[in-house]
């Protein structure tokens, strides 16, 4: 039976460098156990050095890490891999066995575990078992790769940037596994740059940059450390911005941010600011080129914390 006041994964002072490189950076994490915990941030963060340290394929220089209670390099190995399921961000499968012998052969490496024929299913793969590995589409093979994580019934599941590449019916559809693992009350840990992915499925996200955990909540508590609801990015034609003193002084303006794309304002009540900017610039004589509006995202968290977008790397 699982436990879910256990704590599935706790790490301390954790450091991994290559060289003059540091990768992970003293990173302290704890994860529950029944919860989708999510390593947010750019490409060269650190997030995948930091989950192979957990999942047992690196060795950290400093810090301690423990998985489901145990760790790894010594007599937990073995027990501990037949606990978890592991989908590494750039999986390489035998492109010449077919999708049912590719996950038979992953099935044999445990003691325990699912039904090849329910994990088909539950990927959605029935219709491709005898199909070749190379002859799958990029959606079709990470959902594969992830079928292979998945066969052995895990009670931790690992998934390191599962949906890069993907169109976004393929994202979806691997969003729709993770979901469906979590209702059952196992745990996962995954990486991901992509803000949506990590609002619609994470309960906790640790925000990452340089190899540190700089923020760390639900996606709606560090949202709402912005201090508002919505964005709103402007630019304008052939003029010079604004002086920023009167752009924070506009009703509901609690941040003022200048990028290559234009200006942006961190609002409170967009339905006041808008129409006090619009009157404002043109009493200034100034005309816009560009005006858009969104809600307030984890990728407006990273920015606010380093002034760089997640993309930026």
């Amino acid at each position: 039976m699982i436990d879910k006041h256990q704590v599935a994964v706790s790490c301390r002072g954790l450091e991994k460098r290559y060289g003059d490189v540091v990768a992970v950076d003293g990173l302290d994490l704890e994860v529950q156990v029944g919860e989708c915990f999510g390593l947010l941030g750019p490409n060269g963060a650190g997030k995948t050095t930091t989950v192979e340290i957990l999942e047992g394929l690196l060795e950290p220089d400093d810090g301690e890490a423990e998985v489901l209670g145990m760790r790894w390099g010594g007599s937990d190995d073995q027990a501990l891999k037949q606990r978890l399921g592991v989908q590494l961000q750039d999986t390489q499968l035998a492109e010449k066995l077919t999708v049912e012998e590719t996950l038979t052969l992953f099935r044999s490496f445990y003691q325990n575990g699912r039904d090849v024929d329910e994990v088909l299913q539950i990927v959605q793969l029935q219709e491709k078992r005898k199909a070749w590995v190379s002859k799958l589409s990029g959606g079709q093979q990470q959902r594969l790769s992830v079928a292979c994580a998945l066969v052995s019934s895990p009670e931790l599941l690992f998934l390191d940037e599962p949906t890069t590449g993907l169109d976004p019916q393929s994202r979806r559809q691997l969003w729709d596994l993770v979901l469906q693992f979590k209702t059952e009350g196992r745990t996962v840990f995954m990486t991901t740059h992509y803000m949506e992915e990590a609002h619609r499925l994470c309960d906790r996200v640790a925000v990452v940059d340089r190899g540190r955990v700089i923020a760390l909540g639900t996606p709606d508590e560090l949202i709402a450390t912005l201090g508002a609801d919505h964005v709103v990015e402007f630019a304008l034609e052939n003029r010079g911005p604004p002086p920023d003193e009167w752009l924070s002084q506009i009703v509901g303006v609690r941040d003022v941010r200048h990028e290559r794309e234009g200006i942006l304002l961190t609002v409170t009540e967009v339905h006041r600011t808008i129409p006090a900017l619009l009157a404002g610039l043109q009493s200034r004589g100034l005309t816009l080129s560009r005006l858009t509006t969104h809600h307030a995202t984890l990728e407006d968290v990273f920015v606010s914390l380093t002034g760089r977008h997640l993309r930026d790397g």
